[in-house]
């Protein structure tokens, strides 16, 4: 018999037929009378109820336990009882792993999320990460179809790279050299030559510059994978390893760039809110739980879904840089200085302004626009009052930035200049300037950061919950 999961067998297709069920036992209770089994197949957020009758003796049922394994075959039916519209009747129930309630971690009671955080090998039976979990990968799909259907073209762009395309230096070092006794130059300096690749080499940071690359070819692509960072923030908001999505689209400019930015960031959040609705209305209610052991003034005052289709249906507030800094400068906040962070034109936007300029000032998603160019990365081009250079960063409710991006400078000597700036030499980006003498063009781009869009779909508040298993300052386990 063909298994059927518990997702189909909820919707009552099979009804009245013999089916096969197979999954892990979230409860169990009854009497010896009869049992009322609860299975999740991961499908689902929800259950479904097996009845195991008398003809199910102690001794059958006594490895049937919280956790375990098991596969059931029985006649779906209407459900008699309470909160289920159907049930298996049970005719067989094979334990197929055993799971010993004595020390399998998962039981039947409310878990804190630090502690799953410890069994994150297991927390994916859980009906929040299962939530959170199911989401993340409709959310992926969804950055696929909406790039596919726009005829952007998919570029896998190096994992290992020579390149820091921030400039940060906050780089993962990838060697084959002795750690302890590496070969030295004359100068007494580690000797790259002599490494695996002929040269300094490390995680990337960023496929942005391979990916302009490939547009200079396809005129539109985008990249989604792994990018790193050695920053050490112990912090709710950063990760070491994670997912950034780096579209690249020749011909474009930065109001274009904003433009295909919030479409994006609205198609990802619709397509989630059709396919995933119960996920996303049971970790509402897991934030509204939450919400009720906060002081009144730090509550959300929307739902998860009320936010949700608020930003779908809305469109994004749009101002400059120098117009959000004279909104901060103004505010209440700033003057009953409440801000940690210092607030004056020149200065990088922190995490607090971010999120009173979109939950306290505007309340709803912000596009700012032209950054001083002293703050921002080298590539990205200079406007006409050589202060401020085309970027754009889209802030969320709850999170703050969630883009980042840019209209990249086309133009060889003045890239070069900011190059020389920020101490890049020419002969190391070579090939990036190539792109520039031979058929450059106007283009532009953006990332986003995967797991802070997962972030705020779910409503996690810790970026640790929306990565399997998280890589942040002393922790790489499993």
């Amino acid at each position: 018999m063909q298994r059927t999961k518990v997702k189909d067998l909820l919707q009552g297709a099979e009804v009245g037929k013999e089916v096969l069920l197979k999954g892990w036992v979230r409860t169990k209770r009854g009497n010896k009378y009869v049992n009322f089994i609860a299975v999740n197949d991961g499908s689902t957020i929800n259950n479904l109820q097996v009845v195991a009758d008398e003809k199910f003796s102690e001794e059958a049922l006594k490895d049937v336990t919280t956790g375990a394994a098991i596969a059931v075959v029985g006649q779906l039916v209407e459900s008699q009882g309470k909160g289920q519209a159907y049930e298996v009747q049970a005719t067989s129930i094979e334990v197929v792993g055993k799971a010993d309630p004595e020390t399998y971690p998962l039981q039947k009671k409310a878990h804190s999320l630090e502690f799953l955080r410890e069994i994150a090998h297991l927390r994916f039976r859980t009906n929040t990460f299962g939530a959170v979990f199911r989401v993340r990968n409709t959310l992926a799909f969804a950055v696929h179809k909406f790039f596919n259907e726009k005829g952007f073209v998919y570029i896998h762009t190096p994992i290992i790279t020579a390149s820091d395309a921030e400039g940060a230096g906050e780089m993962f070092r990838v060697t084959t050299l002795d750690p302890i006794n590496p070969p030295l130059t004359e100068n007494g300096e580690v000797n790259y030559e002599e490494d695996f690749f002929g040269k300094a080499t490390n995680l990337t940071v960023s496929g942005q510059l391979e990916g302009e690359l490939a547009a200079m070819a396809f005129s539109d692509i985008y990249t989604f994978g792994p990018t790193f960072r050695a920053e050490n923030s112990n912090t709710t908001r950063h990760l070491a390893e994670f997912w950034m999505i780096e579209p690249e689209m020749a011909f474009y400019d930065l109001k274009m760039n904003a433009d295909l930015a919030e479409e994006f960031i609205k198609y990802i959040i619709r397509y989630a809110l059709e396919h995933n609705r119960e996920d996303i209305e049971f970790l509402g209610q897991r934030l509204a739980e939450e919400d009720k052991a906060k002081p009144q003034n730090e509550r959300q005052e929307m739902t998860l879904l009320e936010k949700l289709e608020f930003v779908v249906n809305n469109d994004f507030e749009r101002v400059t840089y120098t117009e959000a800094i004279d909104i901060l400068v103004n505010s209440n906040h700033y003057k009953k200085k409440k801000f940690q962070y210092e607030v004056s034109w020149g200065v990088d936007l922190q995490s607090e302004h971010e999120r009173y300029l979109v939950e306290k000032h505007f309340k709803k998603p912000v596009i700012v626009t032209n950054y001083p160019k002293d703050i921002k990365a080298f590539y990205m081009r200079l406007n006409d009052d050589g202060k401020t250079v085309a970027a754009m960063d889209i802030l969320a409710p709850g999170i703050g930035e969630i883009v980042g991006g840019s209209q990249r400078e086309e133009r060889i000597d003045i890239l070069v200049e900011r190059m020389k700036g920020v101490g890049i030499h020419e002969e190391d980006l070579w090939w990036y300037l190539d792109t520039r003498r031979f058929g450059g063009c106007p283009h532009a781009g953006f990332g986003l950061g995967f797991e802070r869009m997962v972030q705020f779909v779910t409503g996690m508040g810790n970026i640790r919950d929306v990565i399997p298993f998280p890589r942040t300052p002393q922790n790489a386990e499993f």
